[in-house]
C-alpha cells in the first residue's frame, strides 16, 4: 500500500482495508465518512475511492452509498436459500419468488447519506419539538436543529421555521449511536456565514459523489457556466441535495438539469453541453 498523498488519492478501498496512518507530514489527520480508527490502525468501512484534502489533511471514502432492506420477513419453506447474486440482481425494488408460493419484496434506498461531523447539509424541516426542529437530511434518522444553534439567537428571538422549509446547516454531532445534531453557525467565527433558511429557488437530489465534486471550486461544469455569465446562486449539501436559484424559473430548471447531466461527462463533454444549452436560449 503506497504511503504518499498523491498515490493514495487514486486507491480504491474495500471494507476492512487498512489505511496508512503516515501520510508524509506530522499534522493531525482528520477522518471523514467511510473511515474509522481502532487504536493506531485506520480502516475503511465501505467500498469507494479514498480521497485526501491537503489543506486540512482530511481523508474520506467517496462512494454512492446504497442501503437495501426487505419489505417483509423471509419465511422460506425447507432449507432453500437464494444465491447472493440473485439478492444483488433484484435489490432495485423488484420481487423475487422463492419457488414455494412466497414472494420476497426488496426495497432499495439509493444514495443513503451517512452523517459526518463538520459536513454541511441541506435539510427539510419535518416538525417542531420542545428543544428544536426535526430535520430530514436524507440519513437513516432525522437530525435535531436546536433553537439556540443560530447566530445571536435568544429564547425570545428564536427562529420560526415552518414544516417543509429548507435549511442549510452544519453537522455539529454525528455518531452512529446518537441522533445527529445540526447548527446554523460557523464555530470558527461565531457567525452564520451562509447557514440558515433557503428561501425560494429549487432543490434537487443527486448522487453523493456528484455533490462532493460540485463543492470543488475547480469543477469544470461550474466553471463553464460561470464563463457564460449566467447569474445564479447555488448551495450544495454533502448529503446529495443541491439548491439553486436564478432570475427565472426556466433558467433555474435548465441549470439544475445541466448539473445533473454532468455527473458522468468529462471536461470536453461538459463544455460542449453548456455551449449547446446557450444556443437554445
Amino acid at each position: 500500500m503506497p504511503s504518499t498523498a498523491a498515490q493514495i488519492m487514486q486507491n480504491v478501498v474495500l471494507p476492512g482495508d487498512p489505511i496508512p496512518s503516515h501520510t508524509g507530514d506530522d499534522t493531525t489527520i482528520k477522518l471523514g465518512p467511510g473511515l474509522t480508527q481502532d487504536q493506531d490502525v485506520i480502516t475503511s468501512m465501505k467500498a469507494g475511492v479514498l480521497n485526501h484534502l491537503e489543506g486540512s489533511n482530511r481523508w474520506w471514502v467517496e462512494s454512492n452509498q446504497q442501503r437495501v432492506s426487505l419489505q417483509q420477513p423471509i419465511h422460506l419453506q425447507g432449507n432453500r436459500l437464494f444465491p447472493f447474486e440473485k439478492w444483488v440482481e433484484f435489490a432495485g425494488g423488484a420481487e423475487l419468488g422463492d419457488g414455494f408460493g412466497q414472494t420476497i419484496v426488496f426495497i432499495s434506498h439509493p444514495h443513503q447519506y451517512i452523517p459526518a461531523t463538520g459536513e454541511s447539509v441541506i435539510g427539510i424541516v419535518c416538525g417542531r419539538l420542545t428543544e428544536g426542529f426535526k430535520v430530514d437530511i436524507g440519513a437513516a434518522q432525522q437530525a435535531l436543529l436546536p433553537y439556540l444553534a443560530f447566530e445571536g439567537v435568544t429564547k425570545k428571538s428564536r427562529p420560526n421555521f415552518l414544516v417543509g422549509a429548507l435549511v442549510y446547516a452544519r453537522l455539529s454531532l454525528a455518531n452512529k449511536d446518537m441522533e445527529p445534531e445540526l447548527e446554523c453557525v460557523n464555530p470558527a467565527t461565531g457567525k452564520a456565514d451562509g447557514f440558515g433558511e433557503l428561501k425560494g429557488g429549487f432543490v434537487f437530489k443527486c448522487s453523493l459523489g456528484l455533490s462532493r465534486r460540485l463543492m470543488d471550486e475547480n469543477t469544470p461544469i461550474l466553471r463553464f457556466l460561470a464563463e457564460q455569465q449566467i447569474p445564479f446562486e447555488i448551495t450544495i449539501g454533502r448529503n446529495g441535495r443541491v439548491w439553486i436559484t436564478s432570475g427565472s424559473a426556466k433558467t433555474t430548471i435548465m441549470l439544475a438539469n445541466t448539473l445533473q447531466n454532468s455527473e458522468y461527462l468529462n471536461e470536453r463533454e461538459c463544455r460542449e453541453m453548456v455551449r449547446k444549452l446557450m444556443t437554445m436560449q
